[in-house]
């Protein structure tokens, strides 16, 4: 494959190749089956989250799921609609509208597959953990505390741009907290929590809403109010309003057609796009992020290897397509694609067939969609924000990680939680960088020795060897310079070990060279011992060369005694 052509279709042609049979086609249908019915009511729920209507939600995971598994990288990624956007997405539904939403999708993919083409998918090695624990953990905490109105049925709680301000339209409704919509969460969650106890053969989250479900109804029967999907969400068909969502296949659609936050159409034009640019790199930063460590998880659970810029091209076609059908922002889901892999998926295939499955059932069973509880929704996401969250492996960090990580963690999370995902990855990006800078500059050091021990050759008191040790970059450069220098003013042979340095920037070079011209200046010669080739052609480049009796060049620091020693003796010079 020549580098300019794209890696289209990597996964699918992957396991094709290595032999597709009946019976991996019977299991990647059995585990597509299983994965789509955890996958509706979570593709609602994720919808209702970003404050858009829950078919756009299900069109998501039908267009992007389809699409992404077809051209994707990894063999078991399920995608749709994910945790991990509802605190980047919900702000830009409240500033711009549906129309806005999917204008930031398609954005997204067009940067996702600009990320592919560049050959980036190695991303996700450069995000420090500290810093994906953080707003990870944040985001859960972010979502959990969305889903309280609806659990407890909280009456005139509107949309909050701040968190603080979120939690004090809460406890200010507290004293409408509804019984009925209580209960209802209150059990769909209890099974939620139980049932993969007993089994895991059949999903926990089908149990949790039928029950939930099947509870509301009876509670409504006795005339008590349990908020539903009908009850909170209707469309229009030809010309009559239903309750619920439309039991229609996704339907072609301009994304700027659509409505914005004043309820009209969106007039696209270059300001438009330059306020939603910001907002679109940040979901194609975090849909990257998502969807390479996804499949760094199916792998380990599987055995199998990804290919990572695919994924990114994949990710991005499917967010450049799915806007034109409704849908918002796609990426891999871990928790679906983990449930996948242990159901026994073998290809892509099974991620097709749970695309075709949420497909079914919007056409078959929307109109039964309508009678799901709203609190049963919710709790279904506060159980994605607790599974997020990873809330032991967070406090066992903050037990046991080094300090400044710890700090980190916690800078990201708070962040996230009170500001927004995008400033807390940037800042988590900026300190990340800064502390492992100076552990990298701690590890530099230039270290004055005494030559007639360390190189066992006799030389006299005017020689003196200085061993540097670590990369020399700006930061770490005048720490370990600053003494080639400082010596008596009898030395008259300088021996610089730099066997240890493997780099050196621009601003050690300079620094370099300066401390090179004092010495000169103080008529000492210098010894450049086991300087690497790239260092020593950086060195030719900013005039630094041998010169006889100023600067030479040695294999190693034993080579630049014996040519003091020669010199001294007034015998023939060795070669270098």
């Amino acid at each position: 494959m020549s580098n300019l052509s794209l890696p289209l279709f990597a996964a699918l042609r992957d396991s094709f190749r290595q032999g597709y049979s009946l019976s991996s086609l019977r299991s990647d249908v059995l585990a597509g089956i299983t994965v789509g019915i955890i996958a509706i009511p979570l593709a609602m729920a994720l919808a209702i989250a970003v404050g858009v209507a829950p078919q756009h939600g299900l069109y998501t995971g039908i267009v992007g799921g389809l699409i992404i598994a077809l051209f994707g990288g990894s063999r078991f990624n399920i995608s749709g609609p994910t945790a991990a956007f509802v605190v980047i997405l919900l702000p830009i539904t409240q500033a711009y509208g549906l129309g806005g939403l999917l204008l930031v999708t398609l954005m997204a993919g067009a940067i996702l597959v600009a990320l592919g083409v560049a050959r980036m998918g190695n991303l996700i090695q450069f995000v420090p953990y500290p810093v994906v624990m953080g707003f990870t953990a944040g985001i859960g905490i972010v979502i959990a505390t969305l889903q309280i109105k609806d659990f407890f049925g909280l009456q005139d709680v509107g949309p909050h741009t701040h968190y603080l301000d979120q939690l004090q339209a809460l406890a200010r409704a507290l004293p409408s907290i509804s019984p009925g919509d209580t209960l209802v969460g209150a059990v769909t969650l209890a099974v939620l929590i139980l049932w993969p106890r007993l089994t895991r053969r059949i999903p926990g989250h089908l149990i949790a809403l039928l029950l939930g479900s099947l509870l509301g109804l009876l509670l409504m029967g006795l005339d008590v109010s349990v908020a539903t999907l009908g009850s909170r969400f209707s469309y229009e068909l030809d010309g009559v309003t239903h309750a619920g969502i439309p039991p229609l296949a996704p339907q072609w659609v301009l994304p700027w057609q659509l409505p914005g936050a004043d309820g009209q159409p969106l007039q696209i034009n270059f300001e438009l796009l330059r306020q939603l640019l910001p907002s679109a790199l940040a979901v194609a930063m975090l849909g990257a992020i998502e969807s390479l460590l996804c499949a760094l998880v199916a792998d380990g659970m599987a055995g199998t290897r990804h290919d990572p810029n695919a994924e990114l091209i994949g990710q991005g076609l499917g967010n450049l397509v799915v806007p034109f059908f409704g849908g918002i922002t796609a990426t891999a889901a871990i928790a679906r694609t983990a449930t996948s892999v242990r159901s026994g998926a073998r290809s892509p295939i099974a991620a097709v067939v749970h695309a075709l499955v949420i497909l079914l059932a919007v056409v078959l069973l929307a109109r039964l969609f309508a009678w799901l509880p709203m609190a049963s929704l919710a709790a279904m996401l506060l159980m994605v924000a607790w599974n997020m969250s990873e809330a032991k492996r967070v406090i066992h960090l903050l037990r046991v990680g080094p300090r400044q990580d710890v700090l980190v963690l916690l800078i990201c999370l708070l962040l996230t939680v009170l500001f927004d995902m995008v400033l807390a990855v940037g800042v988590g990006l900026l300190m990340a960088s800064a502390l492992f800078i100076k552990r990298m500059a701690d590890l530099s050091e230039g270290v004055r020795a005494r030559p007639d021990r360390e190189l066992q050759v006799e030389l006299p008191d005017a020689v003196v060897l200085y061993r540097i040790q670590g990369p020399l970059f700006f930061a770490a450069a005048d720490k370990a310079l600053r003494a080639l220098s400082q010596f008596e003013e009898q030395i008259r042979y300088l021996i610089i070990d730099m066997r240890a340095v493997p780099s050196m920037d621009m601003s050690a070079l300079v620094l370099f060279e300066q401390a090179l011209g004092d010495i000169r200046r103080r008529g000492v010669q210098v010894y450049l011992s086991g300087v690497k080739p790239r260092i020593r052609l950086k060195l030719k480049r900013a005039g630094i060369h041998a010169r006889r009796g100023e600067i030479g060049f040695t294999a190693s620091p034993e080579l630049a005694a014996r040519l003091i020693r020669a010199q001294q003796e007034d015998a023939a010079p060795v070669q270098a």
